[in-house]
C-alpha cells in the first residue's frame, strides 16, 4: 500500500479499493508471463522503508509493466513448462543434486516463470504453511477469511476461519497477516493480524476447534493499537528462528509520517516488533530477555524501528537473516537486512531518509542508519514493494540462495544475490514482468515459492 508523497490519501484509497473490488469479481485474461532474459538489472542501492499491497500511485493495467515492454495481455503464457518439462503436471520435479555455481553467476543466466496454482480467490494477500507436515497451504483472503488448499491448488469450500464479520477491510485495512504456533500440530494455536470494526489495529490467538478448522470463538488479544488513519498497517507475522513472534507495523498513515513514528522508540507503530508468545504470568505475552529496549530507552516490544510500512518480512532458512520490504513514500522502495547474529535495535533510517537518499531534504545525518541493500525508484519499476524471501527450496536449484521480491503496480519480481547482499548493497536483477497485482510471496514447508497477485491468482515460482 503505498502513497505518493504530494498526492490526498483519500484519492488513494478509493482508487485501491476500486481495484480490490474488481479483484474480487475474480481475473481477467490471463496474462502472458515473459521471463526476462536480457540481464537488464533494476537500480541497487540502500533503501529505507517496505510496505504493503497498494501502493502510491494507481497500478498498472493487467499487461502492463512499470519498466520495459508491455505485456500481452492474451495468448499463451510464455516461458512455462510443457508436458515434458518439469512441473508440467503442477507439482516441481526435484532436480538431480549438481555443484551450482555462485548465485551471483545463476542470477545472471535465471530465467524465471509461474505455474499457475489456484484461481477463484477474493482478494488474497498472503499464502503460508503450519508446519504440519501435511503440505496443506493456508491463503489469507483481505475480507477476514483464511482458505486452505492442497498441494495439487485445489481449494476447500468451507474456509479454516472467517473473521469478517469482525474485520474493516478495503484499501490497505482487513485480514492482513497469519502465523502458526511452531508447535502447532500439538497446541493449535494461530494468530493473526488484522484491522478490526474501528479501523484500529488487533493481533490475536486462536486455537483449533472440535471440528479441525480455527474457532473464531477463541480470540485471545495479545496487542491493540488505537490508529489515526487507514493505511500503513504492516500485518505480516512470522515466528523467527528463535520461537519469538515478529510483527511488522507500519507508521500509523498519513502522507510523510506527520506524527514521527518511524524514528520514536515510545510508540509500536513504524517497528518490527519481538513478543513470547508462551510467557506465563498476567500478561497476553511476554518480552524477550534480549529485546534491545528491555531495560529502558524505549518500548520493551520493539526489535527494529525506523520503517514506514514493512509490507512482508521473512527469514532465510538457511542463514536465518531477517528480509524487511518496505514501502516507500515518493521515490524509493527498498529492500531492508537484519543479519543474523546482529543485535536487535536496527534503525532503518524513516523518515530521516527513504531509500538511499534524505528525505525531503538536501542533507541528513545518517549516522546510525543502516541503510537498504537493495532499492528502486517508483520511476524505474513500480510504487510499491511486496517482499519475498530467500529461496530454499530443493526443485529449483537456479534459484538456491537467491532473494525473490515484486512490486504490487508494475508486477515487476525482481533477484539478487542473498549471501552478496550480506556485504552491502547489491544490484538486483529483473527476472519477469508478470501482469499481476503481487500483493506478496510465500513460502510451502518444504521451502517452494509462490507468487500472490491480489487479482484472485497464486502462482507456483519456477526458475531455470
Amino acid at each position: 500500500m503505498l502513497h505518493p508523497r504530494h498526492q490526498p490519501r483519500l484519492k488513494f484509497v478509493v482508487a485501491i479499493a476500486a481495484g480490490i473490488a474488481v479483484a474480487c469479481a475474480g481475473p481477467s485474461a490471463s496474462p502472458t508471463r515473459v521471463p526476462v532474459t536480457s540481464g537488464a538489472a533494476s537500480p541497487s542501492g540502500p533503501t529505507t522503508s517496505g510496505g504493503s499491497f497498494p501502493s502510491a500511485s494507481t497500478p498498472a493495467a493487467p499487461g502492463t509493466t512499470g519498466t520495459g515492454s508491455a505485456t500481452p495481455a492474451t495468448g499463451e503464457p510464455s516461458g512455462l513448462p510443457t508436458s515434458s518439462e518439469p512441473g508440467a503436471s503442477g507439482e516441481p520435479t526435484p532436480s538431480a543434486p549438481v555443484s551450482q555455481p555462485p548465485a551471483s553467476a545463476r542470477l545472471a543466466a535465471l530465467q524465471l516463470t509461474l505455474e499457475p496454482f489456484a484461481t477463484g480467490l477474493d482478494a488474497p494477500v498472503f499464502i503460508g504453511h503450519a508446519g504440519d507436515g501435511s503440505g496443506t497451504v493456508y491463503i489469507v483472503e483481505q475480507a477476514g477469511r483464511v482458505r486452505t488448499a492442497s498441494a495439487d491448488g485445489t481449494v476447500a469450500d468451507t474456509p479454516f476461519i472467517d473473521l469478517s464479520e469482525r474485520i474493516s477491510a478495503g484499501g490497505e485495512q482487513g485480514l492482513l497477516g497469519l502465523a502458526f504456533h511452531p508447535e502447532f500440530p500439538e497446541n493449535g494455536r494461530f494468530f493473526v493480524d488484522y484491522t478490526n470494526l474501528d479501523g484500529d489495529h488487533q493481533i490475536s490467538e486462536f486455537r483449533i476447534g472440535a471440528d479441525g478448522r480455527g474457532d473464531p470463538s477463541s480470540e485471545r488479544k495479545l496487542i491493540f493499537l488505537d490508529d489515526f488513519a487507514g493505511n500503513h498497517n504492516g500485518g505480516m507475522l512470522a515466528f523467527g528462528p528463535d520461537g519469538h513472534l515478529y510483527i511488522a507495523m507500519g507508521d500509523g498513515g498519513g502522507a510523510g509520517d506527520p506524527r514521527r513514528t518511524g524514528q520514536d522508540r515510545n510508540v509500536l507503530f513504524g517497528k518490527i516488533l519481538r513478543i513470547a508468545v508462551d510467557a506465563d504470568g498476567d500478561r497476553p505475552y511476554g518480552i524477550p530477555a534480549d529485546n534491545p529496549f528491555v531495560s529502558g530507552g524505549g518500548s520493551p516490544e520493539i526489535y527494529d524501528y525506523g520503517l514506514r510500512n514493512p509490507w512482508r518480512f521473512s527469514f532465510d532458512r538457511a542463514t536465518k537473516d531477517l528480509w524487511i520490504a518496505d514501502v516507500g513514500q515518493g521515490e524509493y522502495e527498498e529492500v531492508d537486512l537484519h543479519a543474523a547474529g546482529v543485535p536487535g535495535g536496527l534503525n532503518f533510517g524513516w523518515r530521516v531518509m527513504e531509500g538511499p537518499d534524505c528525505f525531503e531534504a538536501p542533507d541528513c545525518d545518517a549516522t546510525g542508519k543502516t541503510l537498504p541493500v537493495a532499492s528502486y525508484t517508483h520511476a524505474e519499476g513500480g510504487c510499491s514493494i511486496s517482499g519475498g524471501y530467500v529461496y530454499r527450496g530443493e526443485a529449483w536449484q537456479m534459484l538456491e540462495g537467491i532473494y525473490l521480491y515484486g512490486d504490487y503496480c508494475s508486477g515487476i519480481v525482481w533477484g539478487l544475490d542473498a549471501e552478496g547482499a550480506g556485504q552491502g548493497p547489491v544490484e538486483p536483477r529483473k527476472l519477469l514482468e508478470t501482469g499481476e497485482r503481487i500483493s506478496s510471496f510465500g513460502e510451502d514447508e518444504s521451502g517452494e515459492l509462490y507468487l500472490v497477485s491480489l487479482g484472485g491468482s497464486i502462482f507456483r515460482v519456477t526458475g531455470r
